[in-house]
């Protein structure tokens, strides 16, 4: 997983896109993990594993 800065994910929100398509990318905020940004696609997926878990039990 990458990390940015909150301001580089600013100043680079294209490049943070692009980068987020490929892998998941930790921002932070004065040195400390404040969210994750993450593809769509990846997104979904980990939505619905969450759902199929909670209606297995």
């Amino acid at each position: 997983m990458k990390a940015l800065s909150a301001r580089d994910a600013k100043n680079g929100f294209g490049s943070l896109i692009d980068t987020a398509l490929q892998q998941p990318v930790l921002i932070e905020k004065h040195g400390r993990p404040v969210v994750v940004v993450l593809a769509v696609e990846e997104y979904e997926r980990i939505t619905k594993a969450d759902l199929d878990n909670r209606s297995e039990q």
